[in-house]
């Protein structure tokens, strides 16, 4: 079985910014490349899972989601990061559908963990939200971090709360 590194991306991949769908305004947080190389390294795969309800909201439609999408990974790339697959979840419950895939619903994370052969105790996930660390706890994977860079979160199921993503690995 294979272990994953789970990536909110909004927050954690890039600086959050509502809705976010232009590759003008995407800026990568300090750190993210040299973590996801120290894991892939490692042996993790890396995978994101993202809320995408902008896509409900009609704010952008999957097609400019899926540009950007295609951008971030040739920047991964460049940097000879292989970023496995991004998960993502198009629906908000007030607007079209009650999903299984929107966090903190573990259906991202599940999907993946049936397509990779993902061992989620061996997995960690890396949220800014506490529901990505729900969804991570819904799924099985224990080993959880909270990003915060405000230090604003001051309680949270994670397994640690970080200001630096390097103070997850170093």
């Amino acid at each position: 079985m294979n272990k994953a590194l789970f990536l909110d991306r909004d927050g954690v991949v890039n600086v959050e910014k509502d809705y976010l769908y232009k590759r003008e305004d995407f800026e990568f947080i300090d750190g993210i490349f040299e973590l996801c190389k120290h894991y892939q390294d490692l042996g993790h795969m890396i995978v994101i899972v993202t809320n995408q309800s902008g896509i409900a909201r009609k704010y952008y439609s999957k097609k400019d989601f899926e540009l950007l999408t295609n951008w971030m990974l040739a920047e991964f790339k460049k940097k000879n990061i292989h970023i496995s697959k991004v998960y993502y979840c198009p629906h908000h419950p007030d607007i079209n559908i009650k999903c299984s895939c929107r966090k903190p619903e573990p259906g991202m994370i599940l999907e993946a963990k049936e397509e990779f052969n993902l061992d989620l105790t061996h997995s960690l996930m890396i949220g800014d939200k506490e529901r990505d660390i729900e969804a991570a706890c819904n799924a099985g994977i224990s080993q959880t971090y909270l990003f915060d860079e405000n230090n604003q979160i001051t309680s949270s199921k994670a397994t640690k709360t970080v200001s630096k993503l390097d103070e997850i690995w170093k």
